[in-house]
């Protein structure tokens, strides 16, 4: 069942009671401030909406639950005052096609008051839209109509007391005023069982002015609580700020830290390109020291370096020797050298001549040649430890780079102490040489032996002095031919070669066995040079006599060539080395030999090779002695020429030669 009233609205003064009755129908029904706020200020607009229209009429009916349990169709038709175009009113329609403004209070168990939630609690948590009603519960609909426009529906909770607002007393006068203003809008429906609120025409100016009261209450209450969401949005404004504060902070520091993550990333870059720079520098230097001091040609050293320079180092390179003496067929010495070279040589540092500074470490700045104007010098000493000369260098672009400076520093430095080596190597050789040669012996002319003898120093390397060959006449008529080979190399090897000729020449004059004079020079050794050692074959050729007698002493064969060309080699058992620390008498060897027998005795510079032993070398001798003819014998030193040339096809050579050729007659 239902129960209604319909109040009618014509003017201002009906629509401000009709609000004071709805302000208290929803204050008992315990809805919050805020929401009541919300749907009197709609329902107020609404109003003068509709009496700017002409009026409208109010209808008040309470819902009972249906004995189904459904509720009442409440959708409206059609547009109206205050309905969008979309078919919802005021606070809308939902899907369900339920219109108006729907305000439900917290659910409570029956007969017991539940006070509604205190929407300015500024701390409790947001409430959750309100749910609609159950069917089976109580509610108030208000409906306000319009003339000549659809219906405005609003649906609240019914009040937890149904109570009507109860008149104040008031005299019969007033009573009969206020029947006579209520018979415009009496009811038109009986009561029933959910009582229907009072007719605002009811109301007195003192319930107007309590409702008015009542309402500054409400806006004390809504005041206090934007207030508190004021200060709540004051709080999370400034916490905001704080948030913004501290990201921008972190902004900063994590611009910061990429920032230095990429300064860091770029010191990176560039230690690494330092570091390969600098690798690429040392590998360089270590190759070129390796290059320059490979040779000790001090030609092939200054070939050398221009072509390890040139043209990623420097664009010119100019070594410029203080006693350099031009050999034949060379240019003359240059006389026009720049000023910073000189300067250079007068003071011992490196120079750099150039339109500007250099900046390099340990170089002296002048201003720029007048040979070469536009490129930068750099003029170094070359001091190890006296002064040679000065390397003069052009840059390869337009300034000298000063990690490359000082790799060029240390190169000229080495490259001077390789041009020192090589030329006490070249004063060296030639004085051994020299002296060699001066004690070779001229060989003898006699009737029964016809001798050749042919000398080659080494080509490669300080390998001079140590092989000798000697043949004198014994005074009773017998020849002697002896050939050795002294251990180490350079002067100390030609004096004991000397000393050793010199001692065996004095032992042959008391006795003209090679066994018992090769004895007597390892007794010698042994006592006075411990540390140095020796080889030799001595061969002995008697007038009359057709044997050949001889003994050796860890030297390579002899090779012996028949007049019908038959080659031998005499590998009888040697003695050890003259100079072993050992007791040791050697032997004598004795071979027939025919008339026109050739006896080549050589050292082991002729017949050794690094790669193939000495093996192959004599074998070679022997093949190379057997192709000679008898013709080519007639003549030793064609014969020698004609040995060497086979045997010593390549140019270079690690050690002495020595041969020495005996035919008998």
């Amino acid at each position: 069942m239902t129960a209604h009233d319909i109040w009618t609205i014509r003017s201002v003064a009906d629509a401000a009671r009709a609000r004071t009755l709805l302000s208290r129908l929803t204050a008992e029904t315990g809805l919050p401030a805020v929401e009541r706020a919300r749907f009197l200020t709609d329902v107020t607009a609404r109003l003068r909406e509709c009496l700017a229209a002409g009026g409208a009429e109010v209808l008040i009916e309470g819902v009972e639950p249906s004995p189904d349990g459904g509720g009442p169709d409440a959708t409206p038709d059609g547009d109206g005052c205050g309905v969008d175009a979309s078919g919802r009113d005021g606070f809308g329609v939902d899907a369900s096609g339920r219109d108006g403004f729907e305000l439900d209070a917290p659910d409570a168990a029956p007969d017991k008051d539940v006070p509604a939630a205190d929407a300015s609690d500024a701390n409790a948590p947001a409430a959750a839209p309100a749910a609609p009603q159950d069917a089976a519960t109580p509610r108030l609909r208000i409906v306000v109509r319009p003339d000549g426009a659809p219906p405005a529906r609003y649906t609240l909770p019914r009040p937890r007391r149904s109570q009507r607002p109860a008149p104040e007393p008031r005299s019969p006068q007033q009573a009969t005023a206020a029947q006579a203003q209520a018979r415009p809008a009496e009811r038109t429906a009986p009561a029933g069982p959910a009582e229907a609120p009072a007719q605002p025409a009811h109301l007195t100016p003192h319930d107007l002015a309590e409702a008015v009261l009542a309402d500054a209450e409400d806006t004390a209450a809504l005041l206090d609580l934007l207030a508190e969401q004021e200060d709540l949005v004051r709080f999370h404004r400034e916490e905001l700020h704080q948030t913004n504060q501290g990201v921008l902070a972190l902004h900063a520091e994590l611009e910061a830290a990429v920032q230095a993550q990429h300064e860091l990333l770029d010191a990176e870059r560039a230690a690494r390109a330092d570091a390969e720079k600098s690798r690429r520098l040392l590998t360089f230097l270590a190759d070129a020291s390796a290059a320059v001091t490979a040779s000790l040609d001090p030609e092939d050293i200054l070939r050398r370096l221009p072509e390890l320079l040139i043209p990623d180092y420097a664009a010119q390179v100019d070594i410029w020797l203080f006693d350099e003496e031009p050999g034949e067929g060379q240019a003359p010495r240059r006389t026009d050298r720049p000023a910073a070279a000189v300067t250079a040589a007068r003071t011992g540092r490196p120079q750099h001549a150039a339109p500007h500074p250099g900046g390099l470490p340990g170089v002296d700045d002048l201003p720029p040649s007048v040979l070469f104007p536009d490129r930068p010098l750099l003029c170094i000493p070359l001091t190890a430890p006296r002064l040679l000369g000065v390397l003069t260098l052009t840059a390869p672009g337009p300034r000298f780079d000063p990690d490359t400076a000082v790799m060029l520093m240390e190169l000229a430095g080495r490259l001077a102490i390789a041009l020192d080596h090589a030329r006490r190597y070249e004063q060296h050789r030639d004085v051994a040489e020299a002296l060699q040669r001066a004690q070779l012996t001229e060989l003898p002319l006699t009737e029964g032996v016809a001798l050749a003898a042919r000398y080659l120093p080494a080509t490669r390397g300080l390998n001079i002095g140590g092989d000798w060959y000697d043949a004198f006449v014994q005074p009773d008529g017998s020849v002697l031919a002896v050939i050795g080979d002294v251990t180490g190399h350079g002067l100390n090897a030609a004096v004991m070669m000397g000393q050793l000729r010199t001692a065996l020449r004095a032992y042959a004059v008391e006795d003209d066995s090679p066994a018992r004079i090769l004895t007597r020079l390892h007794h010698m050794l042994c006592h006075q040079q411990p540390t140095l050692y020796a080889t030799a074959v001595i061969a002995r050729f008697r007038p009359g006599d057709p044997t050949l007698v001889w003994a050796a002493a860890g030297h390579p064969p002899a090779v012996v060539r028949s007049p019908d060309g038959t080659v031998q080699v005499l590998d009888a058992r040697p003695g050890i080395m003259l100079g072993v620390p050992l007791p040791f008498t050697y032997e004598d060897h004795t071979l027939p030999l025919q008339p026109g027998s050739t006896v080549a005795l050589y050292t082991d510079g002729l017949v050794e090779r690094r790669a193939q032993g000495i093996d192959p070398g004599i074998e070679r001798l022997a093949q190379a002695m057997g192709a000679l003819s008898g013709a080519d014998l007639e003549d030793l030193d064609a014969s020698a020429e004609a040995l060497l040339k086979p045997l010593l096809h390549d140019s270079e050579r690690d050690d002495d030669v020595c041969l020495l050729l005996c035919r008998t007659r």
